[in-house]
């Protein structure tokens, strides 16, 4: 492949097989849904309702086994015992179970109730008894299966939650029960530009900035401007060497409308991240885009920088917690985006990148970049799709779009936003069976809309958090139930791969699942230590705060308790530990302190997170290590730690960044 030595472009990535762009179709009328009853957002305060499962062997059973009221089917009923000991007023609900039983209470939420119930040595387990309604779908028309002769006939498949067919479909459907999104989270669509006229994004887009500084590229007559809209990217024969596209794509479109279209609309197209709102950054013209403008769209996008080139600085009002890079090509990661991805980790912003289309071989940079939270791209059956990258830098799989060897119409396309034109901007339309929208392009925004919903319940959230509960709440890679001839995804080498089946160190942690993310999102806070630099290197005291802890949307962090796990001969706590703040003194120069903040919200639910103190010296970037209730080291906080204590521990650090 030829590329002009003028300038240093990384492609954007696109479908393995070209686009073939048809007429627009006329969009149906939108389908009736059943009305949806309206439910609270928020639990009762003040009054609690759970079911609880106690023991076989639990004192309480025991005590009342001794008395005559015992029923004959052993049912509990502890509401009575129960209230004395955690004078708290109850009763007795539904009889649930051998050892099971529903409990009523006030001056407390049910949330509450359950968690105060879960810490008792007779309770296997509580759990709030929560209000479920009947199931409604958005009343986008593309969203559900459509009737012939619409295509696909499979609509927006990959939202919907997995059955039998759709392995790898990712439950949006399931996690807009728990979040709808908010319009104060910001995905940035770091792509070709947008159009912004589109009616399914036009009440959607945040104002976005046009980073291409090759006139030529452009397409629209001027460098860089503050119109991020998409001009279209054909390139004539010969213009871009042998990689080209014969006509417009309208990809940054049809990623943008996977994160977030406008939902329950009654039009067109559900987005993933149904209420963020997306800001669109253009930073790929007709020959792809330089490393320059992309960094720079990056960093702009992120509310890092205002410099957009030239003498006038643009602020961008609506930074971004997301970013979405559904582009890159077949190289090492540079320093370039090494240093940037820092960057943007440092300012708690999760970069999603899109493992590349090479029919499996390495994963792409920057998708390869250590920071980079690297998608790869799945067939509706949970094996990887032929054209998708592998490797180990890869995070977690989303559906990529797969045509399953029809012939004339794509069966499992991912629907999304487009245009019409086949070299300039016609009218507003959307991919179909036809207009194949296929490509590990189109997996990346399903994680970043994902991550819009999580952002939404818990804003303090960091990269490192979400990248640990994407992949604790990952499904399984399917073994079977495709063709006999698909074997298991290997490593990476200089031949291709097509359809396999995915494993941990090939696709990542597992296939994608927003409804279980989300759940795990709500279920508990983040605990996060902030550490105080400056005072290592002025005194042996080392300042810790909590305040960088959070809690999901509707609750707040209640209490902070500090444990010393190691180093007692090196160092100890002065003064409280139960606030927020929290002070280690050492008694000498060298060694380490290993402390613990456990962090309890109003629900009483709680988190942990570990951080390692050396005497005498300063992480280089301190981090918590906890989220998602382990407390165990990240990737990013082991790294730094590790470089600050000398070449060899370095040298060890670098080993490790490679096995990332």
């Amino acid at each position: 492949m030829h590329i002009p030595t003028r300038r240093s472009l990384i492609f954007w990535l696109a479908a393995l097989a070209t686009s073939l762009f048809a007429n627009a179709a006329t969009a149906p009328e939108p389908e009736r849904t059943p009305a949806r009853p309206q439910r609270s957002v928020f639990q009762d305060p003040a009054s609690a309702q759970v079911i609880v499962k106690f023991r076989a062997s639990s004192t309480l059973r025991q005590a009342q086994a001794t008395r005559s009221a015992l029923r004959q089917d052993n049912a509990p009923q502890h509401a009575a015992a129960l209230s004395t000991r955690l004078r708290l007023p109850l009763s007795d609900g539904r009889v649930l179970g051998r050892h099971t039983q529903s409990l009523r209470g006030v001056g407390l939420s049910s949330a509450q109730l359950a968690a105060q119930l879960a810490r008792q040595p007779d309770v296997e387990w509580a759990v709030v008894d929560e209000r479920r309604f009947v199931r409604s779908a958005p009343n986008d028309p593309y969203f559900g299966p459509i009737a012939a002769p619409m295509t696909p006939a499979v609509g927006q498949w990959y939202l919907r939650p997995p059955d039998s067919t759709l392995v790898s479909a990712i439950n949006a459907q399931g996690a807009w029960s728990l979040s709808r999104g908010s319009a104060q989270v910001t995905v940035a669509v770091l792509d070709t530009g947008v159009r912004l006229d589109h009616p399914d994004l036009v009440n959607k887009l945040r104002p976005g900035y046009d980073f291409v500084s090759d006139t030529d590229d452009a397409k629209d007559g001027t460098a860089r401007d503050d119109d991020a809209s998409d001009p279209g990217d054909f390139a004539r024969r010969g213009e871009c060497g042998s990689y080209q596209f014969v006509a417009s794509s309208w990809h940054g479109t049809q990623v943008a409308g996977i994160v977030g279209a406008a939902t329950d609309n009654g039009l067109g197209v559900a987005g993933v991240g149904r209420d963020v709102m997306v800001l669109p950054v253009r930073v790929l013209g007709a020959c792809g885009g330089t490393d320059s403008d992309i960094i720079a769209g990056m960093r702009w996008a992120a509310g890092l920088s205002s410099d957009v080139g030239g003498a006038n600085a643009v602020i961008n009002q609506y930074p971004a917690k997301v970013i979405n890079l559904s582009l890159g090509s077949p190289s090492t990661c540079s320093q370039a985006y090494v240093d940037v991805l820092q960057e943007l980790t440092a300012a708690s912003v999760t970069v999603v990148v899109a493992a590349g289309n090479e029919a499996g071989l390495r994963t792409d940079s920057p998708a390869n970049c250590p920071g980079a939270l690297a998608v790869a791209g799945l067939r509706h059956l949970g094996t990887k799709v032929g054209f998708s990258n592998v490797g180990p830098e890869i995070a977690i799989a989303a559906p990529g779009g797969n045509c399953v060897n029809r012939t004339g119409a794509c069966l499992y396309p991912i629907m999304t936003t487009s245009n019409s034109g086949a070299t300039e901007p016609q009218a507003s339309t959307y991919t179909d069976s036809y207009d194949a929208t296929v490509g590990t392009s189109f997996a990346a925004p399903q994680v970043s809309g994902t991550v819009g919903l999580m952002l939404a319940r818990n804003p303090k959230l960091s990269p490192a958090d979400i990248r640990a509960k994407l992949q604790a709440t990952a499904r399984t890679f399917p073994t079977s139930g495709a063709a006999p001839e698909v074997q298991q995804c290997q490593a990476p080498s200089a031949a291709e791969q097509l359809e396999c089946y995915c494993t941990s160190t090939t696709c990542g942690a597992g296939m994608l699942d927003a409804a279980a993310a989300l759940a795990a999102v709500v279920a508990t806070p983040i605990a996060r230590i902030g550490v105080d630099n400056s005072a290592l290197q002025s005194s042996k005291s080392v300042f810790l705060s909590g305040a960088g802890s959070g809690a999901p949307l509707d609750r707040s962090i209640t209490g902070y308790q500090w444990t010393q796990l190691s180093g007692q001969e090196v160092g100890a706590f002065v003064g409280t530990t139960t606030s927020a703040q929290a002070t280690v003194v050492f008694v000498g120069t060298t060694g380490s302190v290993e402390v613990q903040l456990r962090v309890t919200d109003n629900a009483g639910a709680s988190d942990t997170a570990r951080q390692v103190l050396f005497a005498g010296t300063s992480p280089a970037a301190p981090a918590p290590s906890g989220g998602g209730g382990g407390g165990s080291a990240n990737a990013a906080w082991t790294l730094a730690l590790l470089l600050a204590c000398g070449w060899l521990w370095r040298q060890r650090a670098l080993a490790l960044r490679g096995a990332l």
